[in-house]
């Protein structure tokens, strides 16, 4: 089974990840869990390039050529070979992000982000994408003081300099995107505790593994 989650900076995805990680290794079932970028060893370079402070004069074109890059290897290293050895795999982020993030956000055409992610995924689609939604104005406050406390604003901080208006684009371009895929997203709201959280994500996956 593969897990995707989505939203916008500061949502939770990371804590969610641990916690169905947890649930489905105290039932015996392996895990893998990874992230984009940075999930293969190519993508660790990657991820530093993408999200270092020093990385804000990218264009939109090339940071999205980087992020597929990224996601193309991830999944033939890493996502790909961790399904076929029977492993539940919980992903922070995949392909749904760039049509969120580089479409809705930078402004490139999602049709055309989607096709370019059908080549990098090379097949490899997610069975369920759970999008954390929350406002952006409590989202950004989170992610800021996340980086504050764990002193990554300078290395990893560049999406969380982005207006508020970015990261309003980018919400909206995510609700819009799981609208248009009602098969493969349910949208949980993320606004309360971490624990009331995963209660509703734990709900939706095991209501997906019943109807397998």
């Amino acid at each position: 089974m593969f897990v995707t989650f989505e939203g916008i900076e500061g949502t939770g995805k990371s804590t969610q990840i641990r916690k169905l990680a947890a649930f489905f290794a105290e039932q015996g079932q392996g895990v893998e869990t990874t992230l984009e970028p940075g999930g293969s060893r190519l993508g660790k370079d990657l991820r530093r390039i993408l999200l270092n402070m020093e990385s804000r004069d990218l264009t939109a074109q090339a940071e999205l050529f980087l992020y597929l890059a990224d996601r193309a290897q991830h999944v033939a290293t890493v996502i790909r070979p961790a399904l076929a050895a029977g492993k539940v795999v919980l992903c922070d982020r995949f392909a749904d992000s760039t049509v969120a993030y580089q479409g809705y956000g930078r402004g490139l055409d999602p049709k055309m982000l989607h096709r370019l992610n059908e080549v990098a995924v090379a097949g490899v689609w997610p069975e369920l994408t759970i999008l954390l939604d929350v406002a952006p104005e409590v989202g950004l406050h989170r992610a800021l003081a996340r980086n504050i406390r764990e002193k990554k604003c300078g290395t990893e901080g560049r999406f969380e300099a982005e207006e508020l208006d970015f990261h309003s684009r980018v919400r909206e371009g995510y609700l819009a995107w799981a609208g248009l895929h009602p098969e493969r997203f349910r949208v949980v709201d993320a606004g309360s505790a971490p624990d009331v959280v995963f209660e509703a994500v734990r709900t939706l996956v095991e209501a997906r593994l019943d109807a397998r």
